[in-house]
C-alpha cells in the first residue's frame, strides 16, 4: 500500500532513472490523480511536465464502468466487447461521446488556460511528435483512460510510449501492454475495484493542484 501519490510517484522515478535528463522524453499526467505521481516522476528525472485530459464514457444505470474514453482532438476509444456484453447502441454512445467531450474539452481550457498538446499547441505548450512519452496515472482498473490516451500519443506520431503507474489490475495488465512499448509498474493485483484502496491517503485532486503542478508549482 502507497502512503500517498506522491510517495508513489517517487517510487516509480526509481525505476524511470535510465530517462533522466533525456532531451527527447515528456512526462505526461493523466488528469487529475496522475498529474501528482507525474509530478513526482518528472521533478526526480529532471524532465518537462505536461497532462493529458481525458473523460470516461460510463455504461447506462452504471457510469462508473468505463465503456470507453475520449481525449484531445476527438481521439476515442471504446471498449467494444463490453458494448456487445451490455447490448449498447450508436445513439447512447453518440450521445456520451459528445456529452464527455465538452466536459472534456472544458477542463483541458480551464487547467492549462489557453495551452494545449498536439496539433493544437500553442508556442507555449509541449510538442509530443517525435517525443518519447511517459504516461502516468495513479492506477489502472479497466484501461480505456490510458488506452485512449495511448492512442491519442500514436495519432501525434510520438516516438515511444511507456506507460508508467502504481498499481494494475492483473488481467488489464496482460490485455494493454501490446499497446505500449513498455509497462512500469510497482504492483500488479488480481483483485481491482477501486485504485484508492492501494493507497493510505487518497483525496481527490483539485483543478488548482494540477494547475501549480503544470506550472512548477507546488504547495
Amino acid at each position: 500500500m502507497f502512503r500517498n501519490r506522491r510517495q508513489a510517484g517517487k517510487l516509480l522515478a526509481r525505476k524511470l532513472k535510465e530517462f533522466k535528463r533525456k532531451k527527447d522524453v515528456i512526462v505526461v499526467g493523466i488528469t487529475r490523480g496522475g498529474v501528482v505521481v507525474a509530478g513526482e516522476i518528472s521533478s526526480f528525472l529532471k524532465l518537462p511536465l505536461d497532462i493529458i485530459v481525458i473523460k470516461k464514457i460510463g455504461a447506462p444505470q452504471n457510469p462508473e464502468l468505463a465503456i470507453g474514453a475520449i481525449g484531445p482532438n476527438g481521439v476515442v476509444f471504446w471498449d467494444e466487447g463490453l458494448i456487445r456484453r451490455l447490448n449498447i447502441g450508436e445513439e447512447y454512445k453518440n450521445h456520451l461521446k459528445e456529452i464527455k467531450n465538452l466536459e472534456r474539452a472544458e477542463l483541458e481550457h480551464f487547467l492549462r488556460r489557453g495551452k494545449s498538446i498536439g496539433k493544437l499547441r500553442t508556442s507555449k505548450s509541449i510538442n509530443v511528435k517525435n517525443k518519447k512519452i511517459i504516461l502516468v496515472d495513479d492506477g489502472v482498473a479497466t484501461g480505456a483512460t490510458v488506452l485512449c490516451a495511448v492512442k491519442f500519443f500514436r495519432k501525434e506520431k510520438s516516438k515511444e510510449v511507456i506507460l508508467a503507474i502504481p498499481v494494475i489490475a492483473k488481467d488489464t495488465s496482460l490485455s494493454i501492454k501490446k499497446y505500449f512499448d513498455t509497462v512500469v509498474t510497482l504492483q500488479i493485483e488480481g483483485e481491482l475495484y477501486a485504485i484508492g484502496q492501494f493507497y493510505r491517503e487518497f483525496p481527490q485532486v483539485e483543478n488548482r493542484e494540477v494547475i501549480q503542478l503544470i506550472n512548477g508549482k507546488s504547495e
